[in-house]
C-alpha cells in the first residue's frame, strides 16, 4: 500500500495507470509569464472508466488543479461547449458520442481549450485522425501519471487566449495592460467589471460561457451562496449598449437558456 492520500495503479484489460509517489515530486519548472498557476488551471476529465476516472481526478487534484469530471460523451460535449476549461483530458471510447466526434464538432464550434486525446489505440493512423481531428497531443495508454503531469504542463506553456495582452476580435479590440477598448478605433469607456467582463467573452471568442461560469471566474464566486443571474444580466446589457448599439454588426449574443457568447453574426 501507498502513502494515504496517493491515488494506487488502477488496472483493466487495456490501461493501466501507474501513479508512483515520486511522480509527485517530479520538480516543476518555473512558471513562464503565460503559464497559470496551477490552482487556476481547470481540467476537464473525460473517461468513461469509473476507476481510472477516479484515479485521474484524485492525481490531479493532488497536483493543486481544479478538475472537473465527466464520464459520458454527451455529459462532456455538453461541459465543454458551455464552460470554459484550460485543457480536456478526453478519452476516445465513450458511451454514447466517441471522443473524436465530440473533438471535431468542439473545434467547427470554435472551442480552442488543448485537448489531450488518451487512448488504447495505438497504431499509427489512430494517431492520425487523432490529430486531424483537432487534438493539440496524444497519450496512448498505459501511461505513467508523471508523464501525463508534464504533456499538461506543456500545453499550459503554450499560452492561453486569455493571457494574450491584446485581444481582437473583429473590429474590437482591447488592450489588457492599459485596460481599455477600441471598436473602429473609437475609445468605450469601460467600468473595471465591466472590462473583465469583456475580457472574458473575447479570451473565449466563439464559445457559449454558462452565468456560473461567469460568476466563478469573473465575479470570483465559488459557492453562489448569493444568486447573481440579475447582477450579470444588467452587466451583460450595460456591456452590450457600449460595444454594439452604434454598429450594425452585433457581437454580444444571449444563447437563451445556456449563457452568452461573443463573435460576429448570429451564433
Amino acid at each position: 500500500m501507498g502513502p494515504p492520500g496517493i491515488p494506487q495503479p488502477v488496472e483493466r484489460r487495456d490501461l493501466i495507470l501507474t501513479v508512483h509517489s515520486e511522480s509527485l515530486q517530479v520538480p516543476v519548472p518555473a512558471r513562464s509569464a503565460t503559464m497559470p498557476r496551477q490552482e487556476d488551471v481547470k481540467i476537464l476529465v473525460v473517461e468513461d472508466e469509473p476507476k481510472v476516472a477516479q484515479a485521474l481526478e484524485s492525481g490531479l487534484a493532488g497536483e493543486g488543479y481544479d478538475v472537473t469530471l465527466e464520464l459520458t460523451g454527451e455529459g462532456a460535449f455538453y461541459r465543454a461547449a458551455t464552460e470554459s476549461f484550460d485543457v480536456i483530458l478526453l478519452d476516445v471510447m465513450l458511451p454514447g458520442r466517441d471522443g473524436l466526434t465530440i473533438l471535431r464538432t468542439l473545434r467547427a464550434r470554435g472551442v480552442k481549450t488543448p485537448v489531450l486525446v488518451l487512448t488504447a489505440l495505438d497504431t499509427l493512423d489512430d494517431r492520425v485522425r487523432g490529430l486531424d481531428s483537432g487534438a493539440d497531443d496524444y497519450l496512448v495508454k498505459p501511461f505513467a501519471f508523471a508523464e501525463l503531469v508534464a504533456r499538461i504542463r506543456a500545453l499550459l506553456r503554450r499560452g492561453r487566449a486569455s493571457d494574450s495582452l491584446r485581444v481582437t476580435v473583429g473590429d474590437l479590440d482591447i488592450d489588457v495592460v492599459s485596460r481599455s477598448a477600441t471598436r473602429a478605433g473609437r475609445a468605450i469607456d469601460l467600468t473595471a467589471r465591466e472590462f473583465e467582463l469583456l475580457h472574458y467573452l473575447m479570451a473565449h471568442e466563439r464559445q457559449v460561457v454558462s452565468r456560473e461560469s461567469l460568476a466563478r471566474d469573473v465575479w470570483k464566486e465559488q459557492a453562489r451562496t448569493v444568486p447573481l443571474d440579475n447582477v450579470i444580466d444588467v452587466h451583460i446589457a450595460r456591456l452590450r449598449r457600449k460595444i454594439d448599439a452604434d454598429y450594425a454588426v452585433k457581437l454580444i449574443h444571449t444563447v437563451r437558456g445556456v449563457g452568452f457568447v461573443l463573435r460576429e453574426g448570429e451564433p
